[in-house]
C-alpha cells in the first residue's frame, strides 16, 4: 500500500471558541501507481484531507502513510508560481536535478513551449496551471497531490488540460490523489475514486474503474456516474 489514510477527527475553530468537526472516521487507501479522485460537496473537506496528506496540517487525529524517503508534489488550486522567474525558472527551481531536455520535453506535453521564458504575470491562468503541473511533474514524485487543478478554467481548456493529465499520470506510472467537486473530472483521470458526505466527512462509497479510462464505454460511464450520484444523494 503506497498511501493508506486513517483520520478518526479533524476539527476547525468555530464561533464561540467551539470546534466543527471536519473530517470523522475517514478511511481511503491507494496502491503504488493508481489514481484517486476524493469526490464531494463543496466545503466537506477535501482541501483539508489533502493539506493532512501533505503533511501541511499535523492537527488532527489519526494516522497518514505515505512512502518512506518518497517524492511528494502538490498542486494548489492557486498555481503559487513565483512572479520573479520565468516559467522555465520556477521549475528549475522545483527540480534541480531535472534535465534541460527533460524540462522542455514537459514543457512541450503540456503546451508550454513558447512560453517557457514567461513571468507568470504575462500568463492567463490556463498557462499558469500548467506550468504548476509542470513544475510537479518535473521532481517525478512518487505521490502527486492535486487540490482541484481545473477549477475556475472553461469547459473545453480544463477538458483538454485534464486530458493531458490523465495521459501523464498514465505514463509515468505516478500514484495520484485529485481532490475534486466535479464527477466528470475523477471519472476522467481516476482509477478510483472516494465520495464523501458532508461533515463531518468520511467516506461513504469507494468506486473502481475497471475499465482503463481510454477504452471506457459510454455505457461503463453511465453506470459509474449513476453509482456515484446514489452515494451523494444518499448522504
Amino acid at each position: 500500500m503506497l498511501l493508506d489514510i486513517a483520520i478518526d477527527a479533524k476539527d476547525h475553530p468555530g464561533g464561540a471558541g467551539r470546534a466543527r468537526r471536519v473530517l470523522q472516521g475517514l478511511r481511503l487507501s491507494l496502491e503504488k501507481h493508481q489514481a484517486g479522485a476524493v469526490l464531494g460537496p463543496s466545503g466537506c473537506g477535501k482541501t483539508t484531507l489533502l493539506r493532512i496528506v501533505a503533511g501541511l496540517d499535523h492537527d488532527y487525529a489519526g494516522h497518514v502513510a505515505t512512502p518512506a524517503g518518497g517524492r511528494l508534489a502538490m498542486v494548489f488550486q492557486e498555481p503559487r508560481l513565483l512572479p520573479w522567474r520565468s516559467v522555465q525558472d520556477n521549475i528549475r527551481i522545483a527540480a534541480p536535478l531535472a534535465s534541460v531536455t527533460e524540462i522542455d520535453a514537459l514543457l512541450a506535453d503540456l503546451g508550454l513551449g513558447g512560453h517557457a521564458d514567461q513571468f507568470p504575470s504575462r500568463l492567463s491562468l490556463g498557462l499558469a496551471r500548467r506550468a504548476a503541473l509542470a513544475r510537479a511533474l518535473a521532481i517525478k514524485p512518487d505521490l502527486l497531490l492535486l487540490d482541484e487543478p481545473f477549477v475556475s478554467l472553461d469547459a473545453a481548456l480544463a477538458l483538454a488540460l485534464r486530458e493531458r493529465v490523465a495521459r501523464l499520470i498514465d505514463e509515468t506510472g505516478v500514484t495520484t490523489l485529485l481532490v475534486t467537486h466535479d464527477l466528470s473530472e475523477a471519472i476522467g483521470i481516476a482509477d478510483r475514486i472516494f465520495v464523501l458526505c458532508k461533515p463531518p466527512a468520511r467516506v461513504v462509497a469507494t468506486l473502481d474503474v475497471a475499465t482503463p479510462r481510454r477504452l471506457m464505454t459510454d455505457a461503463a460511464r453511465q453506470e459509474l456516474t449513476e453509482r456515484a450520484q446514489a452515494a451523494l444523494a444518499a448522504e
